[in-house]
């Protein structure tokens, strides 16, 4: 297991660079920029003298520049000194600077460039990104929820930061800024609630965060897989979500959230394996309904898991535990079956999963009625092909339902896989062989981590008070304290007291 140095960052730096392919002049930087097609570099005549206009189209709103800047440039008489731009132009973000590194990471991020003479070092940099571009803020698709909010993250940082700012308006929400990838230059957040977030946490996320050396990030997903503690494991060890409440629910018991640009998910963290079975429709619904339905996605995930490896153990090793009962239709319905129980649970098992991998890469119309029709015409054939059992049938088309109730797709994906192992181990030493699998799952849990704390936290190491939601979830009176496995400050006891009084009504 990967075991990383946890340092504590520097405090006074919000925005770190880690690339090193900068220009030394703005001779060099405008020379190799006119290589491409997309860069705008001309001279602009105005009262007093010619300016230089540097920029990269695909990158500026167009109409910002003719209604904004090019009017000012052109006919104002005070435009003497590239400093008076500061006062002229209607924009709030106008710098002007001669340090190279600066207009160049500007110049890419879609600014303006405006120079008195072609090679001036001294530049005025004029913020003008385009964000035509940007999709508008959509219903959630992976974490659809039939009560609650609708509002999922979109590829814009600044709009999912905004996302999440509108929840929280308190001045403790902070964001660290930091820029990866030598040639992506992708801009990643780190939030936090100052006073809430444990300090440790938050320097363990920022040293691992800095100790990235990618050339490019297109999704925060490459980030997971880098700060992960076990990057073996099949286990996520970070939550991805794409939804602005959960975001912050997580925030408010001490989580850390990791968003980057490009990315409509972010990622939380530190986790415990319960967490991955709770849905944010848990938290909208009556604490009843809420405990019965994350009960029922728990026995899901056992019956996905442990199905059809029970039906081969005991088929191959333990039929003496089959009911008289249910002997004679398993009898008639396997009589004319040529191949042994693994081989016909891979069979239907590996159709499934063709089934819903076809179904996932085709549009949504057609993913729909092949993952139905196949379904129903590849199962019928393959029972009255004598390939299958229809007993069989049933339990593999139950498991697959039963994997589905996971809320979170990666933790979904890894009952999928963790199916198979099951499977061969069952083939081999049938129940005995079920047990050996399992314990070699509960030792890996053991041992792992997420960001350095114990992934089968609040269960083990055992945790009582953070037990009230894990899988069942209690009142929320019940519910103040904030986990005492993510190291968080915990409210006064006499103010949790006084919110758990029942109040009588005045007669």
């Amino acid at each position: 297991m990967m075991k990383w140095l946890k340092k504590k960052p520097k405090e006074q730096s919000h925005t770190i660079d880690l690339s090193d392919n900068t220009y030394s002049d703005i001779r060099e930087l405008v020379d190799n920029a006119k290589e491409s097609a997309d860069f705008i570099h001309y001279p602009q005549k105005t009262v007093h003298h010619n300016i230089y206009i540097s920029y990269y189209k695909a990158m500026i709103d167009g109409e910002l520049l003719h209604r904004d800047l090019l009017p000012y440039l052109i006919h104002s008489k005070d435009f003497k000194n590239i400093k008076d731009l500061k006062d002229i132009l209607p924009i709030e973000s106008v710098t002007i600077t001669n340090d190279i590194k600066e207009i160049q990471n500007k110049l890419l991020r879609g600014f303006i460039v405006v120079q008195l003479g072609e090679y001036d070092e001294e530049c005025a940099v004029i913020r003008a990104e385009n964000f035509a571009t940007n999709r508008p803020v959509s219903v959630s698709e992976i974490e659809f929820s039939v009560i609650g909010p609708k509002e999922a993250f979109i590829e814009n940082l600044d709009s999912n930061l905004y996302l999440i700012r509108r929840r929280l308006p308190v001045p403790e929400l902070r964001f660290k800024e930091v820029v990866l990838g030598k040639f992506s230059k992708t801009r990643v957040i780190i939030a936090y609630l100052e006073g809430v977030a444990e300090k440790e946490n938050l320097n363990t996320v920022m040293q691992r965060i800095k100790d990235i050396e990618l050339e490019v990030i297109p999704d925060s997903s490459y980030l997971e897989q880098i700060i992960s503690d076990n990057t073996k494991s099949v286990f996520p060890q970070l939550i991805t979500t794409e939804r602005p409440d959960r975001v912050v629910s997580m925030l408010n018991y001490g989580q850390i959230a990791i968003l980057s640009e490009g990315s409509p998910q972010a990622l939380l963290g530190p986790t415990g394996i319960s967490e991955y079975f709770a849905s944010p429709e848990d938290y909208y619904l009556s604490w009843l309904l809420g405990s019965l339905f994350r009960f029922i996605r728990f026995i899901s995930v056992i019956f996905s898991t442990f199905a059809t490896p029970l039906y081969v153990a005991v088929l191959t090793y333990h039929y003496q535990m089959i009911p008289k009962d249910l002997l004679a239709p398993l009898i008639s319905s396997r009589v004319n079956i040529p191949f042994p129980p693994i081989l016909e649970v891979l069979f239907l098992e590996l159709t499934i999963e063709l089934l819903r991998e076809a179904g996932a890469r085709l549009p949504t119309k057609v993913g729909q009625t092949l993952g139905i029709v196949g379904g129903i015409v590849i199962g019928q054939a393959s029972v009255e092909a004598g390939l299958t059992s229809n007993i069989l049938l049933i339990i593999v088309s139950l498991s697959a339902l039963a994997s589905f109730t996971t809320p979170i797709y990666k933790m979904a994906n890894t009952i999928r896989i963790l199916r198979f192992p099951f499977i061969f181990f069952a083939a081999l030493w049938g129940g005995v062989g079920i047990v050996l699998a399992m314990s070699f799952i509960l030792v890996h849990l053991l041992r792992l981590e997420s960001l350095g704390r114990p992934y089968l936290q609040p269960i083990y190491p055992p945790r009582l008070l953070d037990m009230t939601d894990t899988i069942f979830r209690l009142p929320y009176n019940r519910l103040l304290k904030r986990p005492i496995s993510l190291g968080t400050t915990l409210p006064s006891k006499d103010k949790v007291k006084e919110m758990r009084k029942k109040k009588d009504i005045d007669e």
